[in-house]
């Protein structure tokens, strides 16, 4: 992939509070990112904040990961798209079944968000697979429930930059992948493990990066997320 918009880029809302969500917010143009809303901001604040941010013209990742039954998966995949999110998620570990009650779930909606699958957690390493009975490496389990997922009708899926490259080779190149555990050059790594930087996100082929806190944490969130879009000009002439 040799050209990025800036809307791919999406900002991660990892607060507790919706007064700190609004704040940052007001400095974010959303015609130059998306955001994301989590599992932590979701439970405190609910649809409601998920609709406020919606109505100020944020393209919002509704990010719950949701894991159940499928006909439960299923409900819960129609009730985001009720409320307009532009992508939701389900994980990959689920099985088909569920992912085909997601995907079946949003088929004759109004309003179709991506559904997209989660492989495996940035934040988890070959040791913690082998915890949970998986005995193969990271980057195997990924291919293998990214394929899956793909089978099953998903959009795309949510997986390390560092496994893109595979997945495009496996998956095609409209296949969507959505990358986070992004870290600028110089950022502290925090809890992830399989991490990567904007610009090699893109090299490899990353569709939409997730970047949270070197931006919601940094002094000047503005001015953050502009040194990023510098760092991908400077790497990409034909940057949109």
């Amino acid at each position: 992939m040799s050209e990025i918009d800036n809307k791919r880029i999406i900002i991660a809302l990892d607060f507790p509070d919706a007064a700190s969500t609004r704040n940052l917010l007001r400095v974010l143009d959303p015609a130059q990112c998306r955001v994301k809303i989590g599992k932590e901001l979701f439970t405190r604040c609910g649809p409601s904040l998920v609709e406020e941010v919606i109505r100020n013209g944020f393209d919002l990742f509704l990010d719950l990961k949701f894991h159940d039954i499928p006909n439960t998966v299923g409900k819960a995949v129609a009730a985001a798209a009720d409320l307009g999110v532009w992508m939701v998620n389900v994980h990959a570990s689920g099985g088909r079944d569920m992912m085909m009650a997601a995907r079946q779930a949003v088929a004759n909606s109004q309003h179709k968000p991506l559904v997209i699958a989660v492989t495996v957690l940035t934040s988890m390493s070959q040791s913690d697979l082998a915890d949970i009975g998986v005995n193969v490496s990271p980057q195997e389990h990924v291919k293998r429930l990214a394929l899956l997922a793909q089978q099953c009708g998903m959009d795309g899926v949510v997986c390390s930059a560092a496994e893109t490259e595979m997945l495009r080779a496996a998956c095609g190149a409209d296949y969507v992948l959505v990358t986070p555990g992004i870290r600028p050059v110089g950022d502290d790594a925090n809890d992830q493990k399989r991490i990567v930087t904007p610009v090699d996100a893109v090299k490899a082929g990353s569709s939409y990066l997730v970047i949270g806190r070197p931006v919601t944490q940094a002094e000047k969130p503005g001015e953050k997320l502009d040194e990023i879009f510098r760092q991908l000009h400077g790497n990409f002439p034909n940057l949109c």
